[in-house]
């Protein structure tokens, strides 16, 4: 069994998320829990080589363990992404074998690669050999009308021969004709058992389940049931409170003991340093709409942010009279 920093924090980590999990949203769900594994949205391995590889790599160490996940299966040209994303600092990289979207269709990596385990192979071989840090796969147990029992098996068994020994599954297929992304992630019935199977098949790799996991105690009865990570995805980001703030305690033994309103002044001086470069409030603050959820003063908090934070000027001082709404019910 793989025993490294990102492995150790992968006993629950916050899934890949386009659009959600920039670094923006890593630092907010880092204050809630030291010892989570965070992911980057995917980045494309042609991105990286080729692009403004600050802008889309660059990131606050104070995140860390944080993974970046990349998109490609071109083998050569994802180690080269992955030697660049190892100078950044990442503490890991992962390969993205389970995102269904056209895009990713097109560029002939995601969801469609579970039809190449050959290629997928190759591709962490050359990853592996660039790099020092943990490289690891994200799959889905198949595609269209493979045959997961069959398929999912095989896939992890040609991959880690490979030299990958942590894997997350998506415990849905992609259907790659027919369905959204979107839909992706609703609509074919998940299969917890099958991903449980594989751990009894592979009891050498460090597997976590991934697909439709709401609550902490989901996350936690995975684990009792043998499984080595939880990762969360749509939960931790709008309820991340529910979820983040008791993980150390409950997943990692370790009690942070924040509480949500004392991780909304930690945030006041990343905003105001954020703010300082040229940024804008409401580029921070759409991650943190949901932190109050289920509690009284939760849509005052919402509205405030939502309607106040893209006015020009913005600063702090909006997300202190955005907290007002909460803490005035909870006096």
């Amino acid at each position: 069994m793989p025993n490294n920093a990102a492995t150790q924090a992968a006993r629950l980590s916050v899934a890949p998320m386009m659009d959600w999990t920039d670094r923006h949203c890593r630092f907010f769900h880092r204050l809630m829990s030291r010892h989570a594994l965070l992911y980057t949205e995917m980045v494309t391995a042609p991105a990286v080589v080729h692009g403004d590889k600050e802008r889309l790599l660059g990131f606050d160490a104070r995140e860390q363990p944080v993974a970046l996940q990349l998109g490609g299966s071109d083998p050569a040209q994802l180690a080269q992404a992955a030697r660049i994303a190892e100078d950044f600092g990442y503490a890991e990289i992962n390969l993205n074998c389970g995102c269904p979207s056209d895009r990713v269709q097109s560029g002939s990596f995601g969801a469609i690669l579970m039809e190449n385990p050959a290629l997928v192979a190759e591709c962490v071989a050359a990853m592996i050999a660039a790099v020092r840090v943990p490289v690891t796969v994200k799959c889905r147990i198949g595609v269209d009308d493979q045959d997961p029992a069959v398929v999912l098996p095989d896939f992890l068994a040609q991959v880690s021969a490979a030299g990958v020994d942590r894997f997350s599954v998506h415990a849905r297929k992609a259907w790659l004709q027919g369905l959204s992304p979107k839909e992706n992630r609703d609509i074919p019935p998940l299969n917890y058992d099958l991903v449980m199977e594989m751990k009894g098949l592979f009891p050498h790799l460090h597997i976590s389940v991934n697909g439709g996991i709401a609550t902490l105690d989901d996350a936690v009865g995975f684990l009792d049931r043998g499984l080595d990570g939880v990762m969360i995805g749509r939960a931790a980001y709008h309820t991340p409170a529910d979820i983040l703030l008791e993980a150390d305690a409950r997943i990692f033994d370790d009690p942070l003991g924040r509480t949500a309103e004392e991780v909304v002044h930690l945030m006041l001086p990343y905003i105001a340093d954020h703010l300082a470069k040229g940024g804008r409030l409401g580029q921070v603050t759409r991650h943190m709409l949901g932190l109050f959820q289920g509690r009284p003063g939760a849509r005052g908090w919402r509205r405030h942010l939502s309607e106040n934070a893209h006015v020009d000027g913005a600063g702090p001082d909006v997300v202190l009279t955005a907290l007002e709404h909460v803490t005035r019910l909870a006096a």
